[in-house]
């Protein structure tokens, strides 16, 4: 092993770069504050590059996106995207097999890690500024030699892990079944979100060596992917490395994104599923809403917070504290890159019926349609994104860091230092707007119901109330 490292850092010869550099744009006065530094410039095979120094510490996150994911797939052929999350680990032409991960852990690496998602896949590491070569070697080896190493029983081995990864998150676990059967009502075939992230098994079942190479020559080409490296690094010297590791890659056509319709869930779907593995009833309203970013999205987000997050929320003060119907209350806005999925969840104390939850949840959304919300609860809701985001953006990597938060707003808008920006919409809800958007979006007539209930026989034992 230390003989492949040191043959990967034999320097060459080096190209000139074919920068466009792009610097962050100036914010409105007050929120200086909040611009991240970066440089944006892309590599003659369209390797896009984001560079943003921070010196508070000796260490760099190196982050790399795909601009892949579940909604790139097509019908038969779901969960390839996050099989290669598993896949990228597996080894390339000059990295052993399953050695990626040890080899940055004994240099130090933390925040290791890689996600998919409907609109992106990503690989993430922090790691000492000494070892940021060794980083940026690793990531290049698998993203331009990894089919020299692919073999059938890798292939089957991560389609094992897969499965059992998707028995564990769905197959066989609490609402997991009854979580998809809601999913696939509000995206129907052949809609590409439809299979979810995870895939199903015998869309995994039937995927060969060819399926597997032919995805990967496709989406994994530099030109579909974004190099980000944040932290304490000097800055020539990076473009130099990236040059050296990346520039030399074989450029590729950019595919193109499919071009899918919106789908509409234009009369009340009623889903009774019997629970298998829970023992409370559980259950869950959910409508299709704007997708990320757009109009609307940031008022379903004040709107979730509103009503379910936290002990003063709506729909938890009413449920689990006055009447103590429900066990538990989770309302959010699922933001995505097509459309976005608003969900009520709520699950029941024993002896109470999910009939019985629906009845009290639509007089809260009731109440919102015909008052709105108080300028308290928007002021709250505010606050709770401005310091999840401000927390998120003390580390440079890992999930929600300075690295990923770059990235992800590079993807959807375009610009990496996007944060004021973002936070500015959540400004611009008012009471009459979330009253508006619980009128006309979150209508009675265009849901999905879910009542996820247990057999008679496995249901949690009713509460006996204690006498006063």
């Amino acid at each position: 092993m230390k003989a492949l490292v040191a043959a990967a850092l034999v320097t060459f010869g080096l190209p000139a770069l074919a920068e466009s550099a792009q610097e962050a744009k100036p914010l409105e006065p007050g929120r200086e504050a909040l611009a991240i530094p970066y440089e944006k410039y892309t590599l003659p095979n369209g390797l896009e590059v984001i560079l943003s120094v921070d010196r508070k510490l000796p260490i760099v996150a190196v982050n790399v996106w795909y601009h892949v994911g579940a909604y790139n797939e097509q019908p038969g052929r779901t969960g390839f995207a996050h099989l290669f999350e598993h896949m990228m680990f597996q080894g390339s032409r000059n990295v052993a097999d399953d050695v990626h991960i040890s080899m940055l852990e004994q240099l130090g690496a933390t925040d290791l890690n890689g996600t998919t998602s409907f609109d992106r896949t990503n690989y993430f590491e922090t790691v000492p500024t000494n070892h940021l070569e060794t980083a940026l070697w690793l990531e290049s080896d698998r993203m331009g030699f990894l089919l020299d190493a692919l073999t059938p029983e890798k292939l089957a081995t991560q389609k094992e892990v897969v499965k059992n990864e998707r028995r564990q998150s769905i197959e066989t676990a609490p609402y997991g079944q009854a979580r998809e059967k809601a999913w696939h009502a509000l995206f129907p075939l052949p809609h590409p979100y439809h299979g979810d992230v995870i895939g199903s098994m015998a869309d995994l079942d039937a995927a060969t060596v060819d399926d597997v190479k032919n995805f990967f020559r496709e989406w994994y080409a530099p030109s579909n992917a974004t190099l980000a490296v944040v932290g304490d690094f000097d800055v020539a010297k990076t473009k130099a490395l990236i040059e050296k590791y990346f520039g030399s890659l074989p450029s590729h056509p950019k595919p193109a994104k499919p071009q899918v319709a919106p789908v509409k869930v234009e009369k009340p779907v009623v889903i009774r599923h019997e629970e298998r593995v829970a023992t409370l009833p559980m259950l869950t309203l959910q409508w299709l809403t704007p997708a990320y970013f757009e109009d609307g999205d940031a008022t379903a987000d004040v709107l979730a917070t509103a009503l379910g997050t936290g002990k003063a929320s709506r729909l938890y003060r009413k449920l689990v504290l006055e009447k103590q119907t429900a066990q538990s209350v989770n309302v959010y806005q699922q933001s995505q890159g097509a459309q976005s999925v608003f969900s009520i969840e709520v699950v029941a104390r024993p002896g109470v019926s999910t009939d019985a939850l629906l009845k009290d949840v639509d007089a809260a959304l009731d109440e919102v349609r015909k008052n709105g919300v108080t300028p308290e609860e928007i002021q709250r809701a505010r606050t709770r994104y401005d310091t999840r985001t401000l927390a998120g953006l003390q580390s440079i990597g890992g999930f929600g860091g300075k690295a990923d938060v770059l990235q992800n707003y590079n993807h959807f808008v375009g610009e990496p230092s996007y944060v004021a920006q973002d936070l500015a919409r959540y400004e611009t809800v008012t009471p009459e707007a979330v009253k508006q958007f619980t009128r006309d979006t979150l209508r009675p007539d265009a849901r999905v119901i879910l009542h996820a209930v247990p057999p008679a026989r496995k249901q949690a034992p009713t509460e006996k109330k204690e006498r006063r």
